[in-house]
């Protein structure tokens, strides 16, 4: 029987939930769809996936009403609603979580999650709050998307505020749910609530589109997967009868290596040389051109022997907006050529101490070095950055970029005095500086002058990433942090290649990732931290899930910093 009949068979000769054929889509000179196709079945979870730039987020947005499609045809339960707008999509059911928020933070939760669907008092003119916080409550405790109702989502943590833009489409009755990279800042607790969600919802009838960079979620989770690369349908599986490195495959176009090797242990310093742009394919090789170390160490402000630290943070405290003590006295030290991960659920402190070593928040007490000299801790983010410390911010697009500004100007931003002549910006010399970085880490599309905003989301990292780890000012510490959420395993593959490439080159790096796997691959030593502090820290070899799971949920007496 062919993959049609089977389908048909399987729906009992119902039309597909959704039906797109021949979408295109182009903004300006960038064609973002070609001829796109995708057909869901009625109560499944269909994973659409593809590298950044596919055109995934695009045909969806097509779907929900928020773009029209240059060219093609939209069907949802066998009617057209081609050229449809977002009211009428919402108004059949079709809501769309998006990856990048869109909440009013002076708002409650409540406020956000029904806002356009207000309860009202008596009378229709005032917003009734109770209702609201009632009504909101209560889907949460259904769904076990917890968050707190009455909290301004400004004060929320990344994976709350997700948290919320998930309600908010459930709230709304949609039986059609678009979700784009909804666990890219959820715990991995939090990811099998969602999970467990989204089961109760197949089974209840919803329909559900999941676009994931991840692909062991794509096979934990989904029925049946679409494959888009370069703005095309390219092929059609089912979850069941494939493979995460199959799906990669189709994804990229060739073999990918899904995840780093491990490390060989703790390197030895190797001095701060210049990196100049590579095109590495296989991490396994990099990681194994890497000199043997002296044995790892437990203790985190531990430096290596004889070696000048990179970074040293001392009894650090931070307040934060929801906890007094954020950051409860911290302290570690990273040598050069070394990585120091940083493990634990979101919301434990990590955002507050990476903050604080930036520059971006001031702490209430503490010491951070830089090189062994001054404190820098009340110095300001130019000055630190001039002394080599590098950062990669969690959100790219709250802290990282200025969308509406050109790729050029955004792989120069807090760097713009270096490309000055007479006091005016060289805009000579920027343009030729962005044409380096964006041949140097692969950004796509290649014009310096589009707008930030026109890029995909991985490729709007690497902008962020070719800025920090390769712009105008040399580094000699960098802070990742979520270096690779959001992103499509061929740039998460490019985006460790460049990590490596810098401890090789004897760079410091503290890593933070919501990504387990990822922190056990590329550190030397893993720290967790939970309820602001340092609950423990293990030498790379030490360290599994099995051993980090207890500390990072506090089920573990903590090992004293």
């Amino acid at each position: 029987m062919t993959e049609s009949g089977m389908r048909n068979a399987e729906t009992g000769g119902q039309s597909p939930a959704i039906r797109m054929n021949g979408i295109d889509k182009s903004f300006g000179a960038v064609r973002a769809n070609r001829a796109a196709t995708l057909e869901v079945r009625r109560g499944d979870i269909h994973a659409l996936v593809g590298e950044n730039g596919a055109g995934k987020s695009t045909l969806m947005r097509i779907l929900s009403g928020m773009l029209s499609c240059d060219a093609g045809t939209i069907e949802v339960d066998g009617r057209d609603v081609t050229g449809w707008t977002t009211a009428r999509a919402i108004a059949a059911g079709v809501g769309m979580v998006h990856q990048h928020f869109m909440l009013v933070p002076r708002l409650t939760v409540a406020e956000n999650v029904v806002l356009g669907r207000e309860p009202v008092r008596a009378g229709g003119a005032l917003l009734d709050r109770a209702r609201a916080v009632h009504d909101v409550r209560a889907i949460s405790e259904r769904t076990g998307l917890v968050v707190p109702a009455d909290r301004r989502v400004s004060e929320l943590s990344v994976g709350e505020a997700q948290r919320v833009e998930i309600l908010k489409a459930l709230f709304r009755g949609a039986r059609l749910l678009i979700l784009d990279e909804p666990t890219a800042v959820l715990s991995p607790p939090e990811v099998q609530d969602l999970w467990a969600v989204l089961r109760r919802l197949r089974a209840d009838g919803s329909t559900i589109v999941l676009i994931t960079h991840k692909l062991d979620e794509v096979m934990a989770i989904s029925d049946l997967i679409t494959v888009m690369r370069a703005g095309r349908t390219v092929e059609r599986l089912t979850t069941a009868a494939t493979t995460p490195a199959a799906i990669a495959r189709a994804m990229v176009g060739r073999d990918v290596a899904l995840s780093p090797a491990p490390l060989p242990a703790q390197p030895v310093a190797r001095g701060s040389i210049a990196i100049a742009p590579v095109n590495v394919t296989d991490v396994q090789e990099l990681a194994r051109a890497l000199h043997p170390p002296p044995p790892a160490v437990r203790a985190p402000d531990a430096a290596l022997p004889g070696v000048v630290a990179a970074l040293e943070v001392r009894d650090l405290v931070v307040d934060g907006p929801r906890h007094p003590r954020a950051v409860d006295g911290v302290s570690f030290t990273i040598s050069p050529g070394e990585i120091l991960g940083i493990a634990g659920v979101e919301g434990n402190g990590q955002t507050e101490l990476v903050d604080a070593i930036a520059g971006l928040r001031t702490p209430s007490s503490g010491s951070v070095f830089l090189l062994g000299g001054r404190d820098v801790a009340r110095l300001d983010v130019r000055t630190r950055a001039d002394r080599g410390l590098a950062h990669i911010p969690e959100d790219r697009h709250q802290r990282g970029l200025i969308l509406d500004f050109p790729v050029a100007d955004n792989l120069v931003l807090g760097q713009q005095h270096l490309f000055t002549a007479g006091g005016v910006l060289d805009r000579h010399r920027i343009d030729a500086h962005a044409r380096d970085l964006i041949a140097a880490f692969d950004i796509r599309p290649g014009d310096p002058g589009l707008p930030a905003r026109a890029l995909s989301g991985g490729n709007q990292q690497k902008i962020v990433i070719a800025r920090e780890m390769g712009g105008g000012r040399a580094f000699h510490v960098l802070l990742a942090s979520q270096p690779t959420r959001g992103v499509d395993v061929g740039a998460i593959e490019f985006i460790h290649a460049r990590l490596l490439e810098a401890r090789a080159a004897g760079k410091a790096i503290l890593l933070v990732s919501a990504e387990l796997p990822e922190i056990l691959a590329l550190s030397d030593r893993v720290a967790v931290m939970y309820r602001g502090r340092i609950a423990a820290v293990f030498a790379r070899h030490d360290a599994s899930a099995e051993v980090l799971g207890p500390y990072m949920t506090g089920a573990a007496g903590s090992q004293a910093a």
